[in-house]
């Protein structure tokens, strides 16, 4: 099982700071999308200059003009991005295609999909790399979604990462799923020791 930080803060300067403090505890650095809005491919180039041993991975929900916002993502040297089940699967496989001509990957954002199942289903085909299952974190419940888990988990064929805006109070009840990865950010990213609080996750997730 991965662990993957979120940093979905409008503050480059803080995110790297915190990142520097976090990223021994931490499979992935994962740039968020409130971050890429902020500071754009700058952002990945930031993270990839302060963090060149580091899988990197970009929150940018790709869902339309696949290959051309792939090979944005690509040529920053972005070494995963995210793109969005609910757009077309030419939009996917476009996107995907781009992935793999540059050595990159994709993680395949079920957030809105119209149905997670058969998403999970068709994602290695259209040369999806593995699967994000979450929901949106304006959700007041956030671990409704977990109800559709068997349908996602039996028709995957590729990793599964869950985000639940897991605390330490609830992290069990995802790992008990057995998912790839977790990812979790604002549980570390805004806590009062950072390092702290990610060596605490890492260490139930991935010893």
């Amino acid at each position: 099982m991965k662990l993957q930080i979120s940093f979905d803060l409008t503050d480059l300067d803080k995110a790297i700071r915190i990142a520097k403090e976090v990223a021994p505890f931490c499979d992935l650095l994962e740039i968020g999308t409130i971050l890429i809005y902020e500071h754009g491919i700058d952002a990945i180039k930031a993270f990839k200059n302060e963090f060149s041993n580091k899988t990197i991975l970009a929150d940018s929900k790709i869902i339309d003009r696949g290959s051309i916002a792939a090979e944005l993502f690509a040529t920053a040297n972005v070494d995963w991005f995210t793109v969005m089940a609910g757009t077309s699967s030419q939009a996917i496989h476009a996107a995907c295609s781009v992935a793999n001509n540059k050595k990159k990957k994709v993680m395949l954002d079920l957030l809105d999909a119209s149905s997670v199942g058969q998403s999970a289903l068709e994602a290695k085909n259209l040369g999806a790399h593995a699967l994000l299952f979450h929901q949106t974190y304006d959700e007041k419940e956030p671990f409704v979604f977990l109800d559709k888990w068997d349908m996602v988990k039996g028709n995957a064929s590729v990793p599964i990462f869950v985000s639940a805006r897991i605390t330490r109070e609830t992290i069990e009840k995802v790992i008990e799923l057995e998912p790839d990865g977790i990812v979790i950010g604002s549980s570390i990213v805004q806590a009062e020791n950072p390092a702290q609080e990610a060596e605490f996750f890492y260490n139930l997730c991935c010893k």
